[in-house]
């Protein structure tokens, strides 16, 4: 039986600056590459890559290189982590350059904040776009972190005059009531991971000052009842932890010049009675115009890789659960 022909693809990297980041420290990156696609052979010859195998294969590593280059040319340095993320977006028939090269923020610490998946870039966008944008998915996702990053670069570009980071007070089981000290100390643990990713993006003592100027509010979400929000970016957190009731009063809170983000894990309900005021909310408010729905997946996950292979296993024994 006759041998089919391979494809033969050649990659020419315009200057030999680039082969280094593109390849790796001692070609690490090459071999990572050479291991996804076991089926191709990839042969470096100065600053030509020549790759062979069966037609798809090749045509996936081809458009991988390409990609990696324009993100090198685009500034992006590449290791394990960027480039095994362009390799799924290649074989999703996504485009890495065009999802890893937007820049929301610079940090105080100079370090740019990008979207790392095409479904993170689809919820900025959805952000930038719409009043009200809800980002739900699994832990690890990057949708809360990634709202207080949108907050702080609207701010700065004076888009909005202030920001409201919120969350529902009542997780795990436990209330304000069983938790020590004043109410600031008992609400803390709640708004821990709102002030972190603060103080992830913006320097520490500049963030105290906001928060004493009002320009930054850190607050449960009982102290939104009653007040209309103005110019102001508002993020709900684990928005899974509210009541029906809860979600109504917030979304009603918001007023002229505001935008807003409500993120949560539909998976992790802890609010009493499992009422959460996330779930059945598309059905309610999804064809309003100015309101979008972002479901972020496993394909999301930005922490270690067992991460999605954990959300991954969760999601499959759910499905068999339920089914």
């Amino acid at each position: 039986m006759a041998q089919m022909e391979a494809t033969r693809v050649r990659i020419n990297v315009p200057g030999n600056h680039l082969m280094t980041g593109l390849l790796g420290e001692r070609d690490g990156l090459l071999r990572l590459v050479e291991d996804t696609f076991p089926t191709v052979a990839i042969h470096v010859r100065g600053n030509e890559i020549t790759i062979e195998g069966p037609d798809a294969a090749t045509e996936a590593v081809g458009r991988v290189f390409e990609e990696l280059v324009v993100l090198l040319e685009r500034g992006q340095r590449l290791d394990q982590a960027v480039v095994t993320r362009a390799v799924d977006m290649v074989l999703a028939d996504e485009r890495p350059s065009e999802v890893l090269t937007t820049e929301i923020l610079r940090s105080s610490r100079g370090r740019s904040i990008r979207p790392k998946s095409a479904g993170q870039k689809a919820y900025i966008d959805a952000i930038a776009e719409n009043v009200i944008t809800f980002g739900i998915g699994p832990a690890g996702t990057g949708k809360s972190w990634l709202a207080v990053a949108t907050a702080v670069a609207a701010l700065q570009q004076k888009e909005v005059q202030r920001i409201i980071l919120t969350r529902p007070a009542v997780e795990a089981g436990e209330s304000l009531g069983f938790l020590p000290g004043d109410l600031m100390a008992k609400v803390d643990p709640y708004l821990r991971p709102l002030y972190d990713a603060l103080h992830d993006l913006v320097d520490g003592e500049a963030v105290q000052r906001l928060i004493e100027r009002g320009v930054i509010e850190v607050a449960p979400l009982a102290f939104m009842r009653g007040r209309t929000l103005n110019g102001s970016f508002i993020i709900l957190d684990e928005a899974q932890n509210t009541t029906p009731e809860q979600m109504k009063m917030f979304l009603t809170r918001i007023g002229f010049g505001s935008r807003a983000v409500v993120t949560g894990d539909t998976t992790q309900v802890d609010v009493p009675g499992g009422r959460s005021g996330l779930e059945r909310l598309e059905g309610i408010l999804g064809d309003i115009d100015g309101i979008s729905f972002v479901r972020l997946g496993s394909r999301d996950v930005v922490r270690h890789r067992i991460v999605q292979s954990i959300v991954d296993a969760y999601a499959r024994y759910d499905e068999v659960e339920s089914s």
